[in-house]
């Protein structure tokens, strides 16, 4: 198996466990703490709009590549294992859905951020 089938691979696993852990954060049998971590992780991961840009040199991927693994293995190792198996299976039998919660979110942020900035560098007067 050449690295980009195993690129190929690794990236609908990818997908299908934020399916499943969009299903997760909604299912009652799921613990509080993990369906937070679940819908929070999920919410990001499906939303159109990523907390650091894609055009931004270097980091811009990295929430990509590290930040939404690494938030996916960890919400899937709270999600108890059985219920994580049906989830995935749920999954894949789903089409991947869009967080507006998500995006709301990011929005949220950046304009925070936006406010925040002008406060900062806006002349004061003397």
């Amino acid at each position: 198996m050449s690295m980009l089938d195993m690129a190929k691979q690794w990236a609908r696993k990818i997908r299908r466990d934020v399916v499943a852990l969009w299903i997760a954060a909604r299912d009652p049998r799921v613990p509080w703490y993990a369906k937070a971590t679940a819908g929070a992780v999920a919410a990001y991961a499906l939303s159109p709009v990523d907390l650091i840009p894609d055009f931004i040199p270097i980091i811009g991927y990295l929430d990509d590549l590290l930040i939404v693994p690494v938030g996916i293995m960890l919400a899937v190792k709270l999600v108890p294992a059985d219920l994580m198996q049906e989830f995935r299976e749920e999954a894949m039998r789903r089409e991947k859905p869009v967080s507006k919660a998500g995006l709301a979110f990011m929005i949220a942020l950046w304009a925070l951020a936006a406010v925040a900035l002008t406060w900062l560098f806006w002349p004061k007067p003397a």
